[in-house]
């Protein structure tokens, strides 16, 4: 990777390749988060009348809805919405004013019933308010900021709130350089999926795209991992290990989880920037390397570099150009197409796809209106990952109903992601005499294939490392998930491991098995089996 002084134009600098800016015109909406046609979902109105001081009126037979960037729409022709209009006008402070008139559409906004006029302040409307129609159609209102841009669909990425049209922009507007790129985001948000569309987008695209979790990586094999090792390096080494650096050659590495790096990690890592040579473990000469990186944290590095935990000329080069992923809660226009978007896949692989492929507009939703308030309301503290599993356990749940249900154990589920908590685990020893148990909703049987690397290993660190438990969360055959792990180029299963390394482990661990599954990452059952080779008697085994 040959230094290239593209990799040290600025963040801000960068954005300047985009011309001059034009400040974002931001306008009230509504948004289609669940129909009973459900193609209709992700549709909008933007209420430009009500800017400019008109009322608006709302029925069954008009204003027309479209798709964003779309000329051509239709009225919401729900049956059960009254002719009778509901009217939106503007507020002095910018916000909107919703006037239900009597014997008309029934409205329950985020879980009230309105009657007579409501207001709905501008920070309400920043928000979004889930507003349910009749019982059968929700529309979101809610701010959208109008750039003027209109920008196609980058793939893999369901969505057209302001948050992801920007970032779709910063990827279009770095992919063909060679600059690094730092990835920001919480937990869940789609970090690796940025990193594959600016793959993907650049000249590099008919190469290699290496994807490793650092903080999957034993800090002690880090190094080796990544940079490669000779033969005899250190104890367990009985071959050359080309490293993931050398393995994307001529392509990308994408490094997720950046700032679990160790020390010694981040000053190998800095120097690859720099230089474009890295040595192997156990090597005396350099090997030089051409490759992209592309990294990704939902840390705070700048927390980390105060408390000296992370270098700050290593975030200097790893952030040559800085995106931030928006969470899931700044983006609830999209919550309705990206829960549509889970759910035709999940349904797809039960053969039960064309339950979504109504075009009756007096079919009953498949989605509740009431669920899908729910929805589009929730804090989301898991972001894209936890609405995409909620929506499998939901299909999954569902199998041969006419619509979605939600027993007790999911709707624990829902008000958790509403308040941003973790559901509690269910007891059923506490449950009252008497009380009617929960239906367990059974994890749907998937292709080993379909299991995302990141998906295999929380599955795993939620399990304990338990491979069947592992297995049962995931859907899939016992054996399948060994040969997920054997396949993984960041996974590692008891046999791999050194002498050496385990008894370090051993000692430092006090002995304690469960502990040490924690540390190595590895098959209880199977570590157990190993410590016995080796003469040591674990607690816990």
């Amino acid at each position: 990777m040959p230094h290239d002084p593209l990799a040290d134009v600025s963040t801000a600098a960068m954005k300047e390749r985009g011309g001059s800016r034009v400040a974002p015109r931001a306008v009230p909406a509504l948004t289609v988060v669940s129909h009973p046609v459900p193609r209709r979902v992700g549709e909008r109105l933007l209420l430009d009348a009500v800017v400019a001081g008109r009322t608006l009126a709302l029925s069954r037979n008009a204003p027309d809805f479209a798709k964003p960037g779309s000329s051509l729409g239709l009225p919401l022709a729900d049956p059960f919405v009254s002719r009778k209009p509901l009217e939106l006008s503007a507020l002095p402070d910018g916000g909107v004013r919703l006037t239900v008139p009597e014997d008309g559409t029934h409205v329950v906004a985020a879980g009230v019933l309105l009657q007579g006029a409501r207001d709905f302040g501008p920070a309400e409307l920043m928000d979004g308010v889930a507003l349910e129609l009749s019982g059968r159609v929700v529309l979101l209102l809610h701010t959208v900021e109008l750039d003027g841009e209109g920008m196609a669909d980058t793939p893999g990425m369901v969505g057209e709130s302001a948050g992801l049209r920007r970032l779709r922009k910063h990827i279009e507007r770095v992919a063909d350089l060679d600059v690094s790129v730092l990835i920001r985001g919480e937990t869940g948000t789609g970090k690796e999926l940025v990193a594959q569309a600016i793959h993907r987008l650049s000249p590099r695209r008919e190469e290699r795209f290496v994807s490793v979790n650092l903080g999957a990586i034993p800090k002690e094999l880090a190094a080796a991992e990544l940079f490669g090792s000779r033969k005899g390096a250190y104890s367990g080494a009985t071959q050359d290990r080309e490293g993931f650096f050398r393995a994307a050659h001529g392509g990308t590495l994408f490094l997720d989880e950046v700032g679990e790096a160790p020390p010694e990690v981040q000053v190998m890592l800095l120097r690859v920037l720099e230089t474009g040579e890295l040595y192997p473990v156990g090597a005396s000469q350099p090997v030089t390397v051409d490759v992209r990186l592309i990294a990704a944290t939902d840390a705070h590095l700048e927390d980390q570099i105060r408390d000296g935990r992370f270098k700050a000329p290593l975030l200097h080069r790893l952030a040559g150009y800085d995106l931030r992923v928006p969470a899931l809660r700044e983006r609830r226009e999209d919550v309705g197409r990206l829960f549509f978007h889970f759910a035709r896949e999940e349904l797809a692989a039960l053969g039960e796809a064309a339950r979504l492929d109504t075009e009756d507009p007096h079919a009953e939703p498949w989605l509740p209106a009431a669920l899908a308030s729910r929805l589009v309301r929730a804090a989301w503290p898991g972001n894209i990952r936890q609405l995409r599993n909620l929506t499998r356990q939901l299909v999954i749940g569902s199998r041969g109903q006419a619509r979605l249900q939600v027993d007790p154990q999911l709707d624990e589920a829902l008000g958790a992601a509403a308040s941003g908590a973790v559901a509690p685990a269910r007891d059923p020893a506490a449950m009252p005499a008497g009380a009617p148990e929960a239906r367990e909703v059974a994890v749907p049987r998937r292709k080993p294939s379909q299991v995302t690397e990141a998906e295999l290993l929380a599955a795993l660190r939620a399990s304990a490392w338990d491979l069947k438990a592992t297995a049962d969360a995931l859907g899939i055959p016992r054996p399948s998930v060994y040969d997920l792990i054997e396949r993984s180029p960041n996974l590692r299963t008891a046999g791999d491991l050194g002498a050496d390394e385990i008894t370090r482990c051993f000692e430092a661990c006090g002995g304690d098995l469960d502990a040490m599954v924690r540390t190595l990452e590895v098959s209880k059952r199977a570590l157990g089996r190993r410590l016995k080779e080796l003469g040591l008697t674990a607690k816990g085994t």
